[in-house]
């Protein structure tokens, strides 16, 4: 198995950041991949991130850093590990009210009554371990206890589907997911096919409600957004738009200290805060369009 260095270093200043992750590209060895990412606790830190499959040149790391204006590089060697191995068997089924999410390698475990959803360790962005994940299970879970029945559900930035599916295993009409990335739709696709809800789910490539498919199913009277604040918030006048009165909007992707921010954008708009869930540092909304 070959092995893997990884490089981070960390700025005040984005810009300087971005700056400094464009010329990692000419290094040699060069990375196989470099990212650029804000540290979410607000401090306003970013934070650049490279992988390398041959050993970095120190001397190259610490010559870029101190041009740009970054913290001294951070240098490890990962150790060999089989990941998807590793994931599975470490990614223990997670019970979210009545939804059972689970990989296959845990498929005996399913208890009984219970709405099961296949999702793959290789696979495992939107498993339903992440507070995110779990919090909007959940909250689907309550809608459902309180009576809710979704005539016509969204699923934006939907990762995996668990969301979709989840929905399609509950309540009798087709659900719609969406993702800005074709790989998250294709393997959305994939975990739709291994659910058998082929037909009850359907899985676009689109920015936010940027699809033909998308408008025609519109108004939803449940829509599901389990994605960052930012563009949530960007989102919320189509959001509300896309809604039916009387219609729900499950959000989150939130940390607890933007919930306001969120929640204000959406009240604007004329979607109220109904309930909240804090899972560790997350918080998943719920809102409500008036009738």
């Amino acid at each position: 198995m070959a092995k893997t260095w990884t490089a981070y270093t960390k700025f005040s200043d984005q810009d300087a950041a971005e700056a400094l992750a464009e010329a990692m590209e000419d290094l040699d060895p060069e990375p196989t991949g470099v990212g650029v990412f804000e540290i979410e606790d607000g401090s306003g830190t970013w934070e650049v991130g490279a992988y390398f499959t041959e050993s970095p040149d120190g001397v190259e790391l610490a010559l870029l850093a101190a041009a740009y204006g970054g913290t001294p590089f951070v240098v490890s060697e990962v150790p060999e590990t089989d990941w998807v191995d590793k994931v599975r068997r470490e990614l223990t089924p997670v019970e979210a009210g009545r939804f059972f999410v689970y990989g296959s390698h845990d498929a005996d475990k399913v208890p009984e009554g219970a709405e099961p959803l296949l999702i793959e360790a290789a696979m495992a962005f939107g498993t339903g371990h992440h507070g995110t994940t779990l919090g909007c299970l959940r909250a689907l879970d309550r809608l459902a206890q309180d009576g809710i029945v979704g005539q016509s559900v969204a699923d934006i930035g939907c990762g995996t589907a668990v969301l979709a599916m989840a929905a399609a295993r509950i309540w009798p009409n087709p659900v719609i997911a969406s993702d800005i990335d074709e790989v998250a739709v294709e393997v959305a696709e994939v975990n739709v096919r291994a659910n058998g809800l082929q037909g009850r789910v359907t899985c676009v490539e689109a920015a936010g409600f940027g699809h033909p498919d998308l408008a025609a199913r519109a108004p939803y009277d449940l829509i599901f957004a389990n994605i960052l604040k930012q563009p949530l918030i960007d989102l919320a006048p189509e959001m509300a738009a896309a809604l039916a009165p009387g219609g729900h909007v499950i959000l989150s992707g939130i940390l607890t200290r933007q919930a306001e921010e969120v929640i204000d954008a959406y009240a604007a708009q004329g979607v109220p805060l109904l309930r909240q869930e804090v899972i560790g540092d997350w918080v998943t909304l719920t809102l409500r369009k008036p009738e």
